[in-house]
């Protein structure tokens, strides 16, 4: 047995202890956090899987997992042992992050959204620990991913493609099972996790990266297109609008930028576009909805304007009508603070904003707040100067990522337009960590000229 079988069955095992107690009870759900947190301290690949159990545990469909009382303690404490365990190893230091633009640039806008916490926000300590808690975990997944040779980066990308194959095929019997599968408005499907908008996002991030590396290969494996399929399936179910949308536009945007930004071909990047089993699926696609006729089109209909509970006649009106108010409070908002900002974190009607606070420390743990269109939510939090820092270090991200393939700068992309409809991400501690997870992986990959 070969190192690399051994740790995926060891792997395994440990996933599978974990998984149990996190279903068990709120004892072994509890005690769950910890086993994860004792994991990250195994190495880099451990750390980094050790966050994504850490979402998926979060996460979980509370009709089917134990309740937790951690809550976010939790997820702070697997946060802190992965940053102690690359720490530990030499990886979170100046010496380590000099010669690296993307970690520097990365504590550097860290760095300002502490200070500007500290100067701005109405709730400085929620805002210090947001910022504070969104630097430490992403330059931890840069220390990470970043430190981790060909091999290991293969099997942790590996297992967490894994992960998220496998909410797929364990939420698909769910689909049959409207009690738990739909337990939060009973029309949108939520599958194993607690939201059909995370469900739905989650889906399409996976479509997304699998549908970009299928168009890649030049005759794509058939799997890989009943598993793309299954995704955009399951997006249209959960009636998760803008992950529909993101995860179709993700893949067509990032392989038009790649071509152009390389000088390449589009054939040449995408060489599945003109692979005979894509024409094929095409056909198949046109013919099934022709058959379809007016369900078709109804259900599409149903999906754009979440099953007529939204009275609305387009795709526009439907987004105005679901983010239009949240849209107008931001705008005032930034007209009322162009330059400083609200804060960072910080709920646009701050007056009612809900913290939760550990009872022992007083510390804030939680402080939801619900704001769609990212962009605009960063210039009303952090002021324009703090969005023109902000654009300039998503820039730095996606132009590495766009040297490194189609893939990767389609994570990116995706990522970027789910945030179109809910802002997550500035958001560790709930969805936002695993997009975050996926756009650091898509930034630290090497160059496709550098492969060997």
């Amino acid at each position: 047995m070969n190192q690399t079988t051994f740790r995926s069955n060891w792997y395994l095992i440990m996933l599978g202890a974990v998984l149990a107690m996190r279903l068990g009870s709120t004892v072994t759900a509890n005690l769950s956090y910890f086993a994860i947190a004792a994991f990250a301290l195994l190495g880099r690949t451990q750390a980094i899987m050790a966050l994504v159990l850490t979402w998926l545990f979060g996460s979980l469909n509370p009709e089917m997992a134990a309740e937790t009382t951690l809550g976010a303690s939790g997820r702070f404490f697997v946060i802190g042992a992965a940053a102690i365990s690359m720490l530990l190893r030499g990886a979170i230091s100046l010496q380590a992050l000099r010669g690296n633009r993307v970690a520097i640039a990365t504590l550097l806008l860290g760095i300002f959204l502490i200070c500007h916490s500290l100067l701005v926000s109405p709730f400085t300590d929620v805002s210090i620990l947001k910022a504070i808690s969104w630097t430490v975990v992403t330059i931890t997944l840069f220390a990470a991913w970043g430190g981790v040779n060909a091999d290991e980066r293969a099997w942790a990308e590996r297992q967490l493609l894994g992960v998220l194959v496998a909410v797929m095929l364990f939420s698909l019997p769910l689909l049959a099972l409207p009690q738990f599968g739909r337990a939060v408005n009973d029309t949108g499907f939520q599958g194993i996790l607690n939201h059909p908008q995370v469900f739905g996002p989650c889906m399409a991030l996976l479509g997304a990266w699998v549908g970009a590396n299928m168009l890649g290969e030049a005759i794509p494996p058939v799997r890989t297109y009943l598993l793309v399929c299954s995704c955009l399936l399951l997006v249209v179910l959960s009636e998760a609008r803008t992950g529909g949308i993101a995860m179709v536009m993700g893949i067509g945007v990032s392989a038009f930028l790649v071509a152009w930004l390389n000088g390449q071909r589009l054939l040449h990047v995408l060489p599945g576009i003109a692979s005979k089993r894509s024409y094929l699926v095409v056909v198949v696609a046109l013919v099934a909805a022709v058959l379809s006729g007016a369900q078709l089109t109804d259900r599409i209909g149903e999906y754009f304007d979440k099953g007529n509970r939204a009275e609305s006649t387009g795709l526009l009106d439907a987004y105005g009508l679901s983010r239009g108010a949240l849209i107008d409070l931001m705008v005032d908002n930034i007209e009322a603070h162009p330059l400083s900002g609200i804060g960072f974190g910080i709920a646009s009607y701050s007056e009612g904003m809900i913290i939760d606070r550990d009872p022992l420390l007083g510390l804030p743990i939680g402080a939801a707040i619900e704001k769609g269109v990212f962009p605009i939510a960063v210039i009303e939090e952090l002021g324009i100067f703090g969005a023109i820092i902000v654009v300039a270090w998503l820039w730095i991200v996606m132009r590495r990522a766009s040297r490194a393939g189609v893939a990767e700068l389609t994570v990116v992309l995706t990522t970027l337009m789910l945030n179109m409809g809910e802002n997550t991400f500035f958001s560790p501690g709930g969805f936002g960590l695993l997009p975050l997870i996926l756009v650091v992986w898509a930034a630290t990959a090497q160059p496709v000229q550098s492969r060997t």
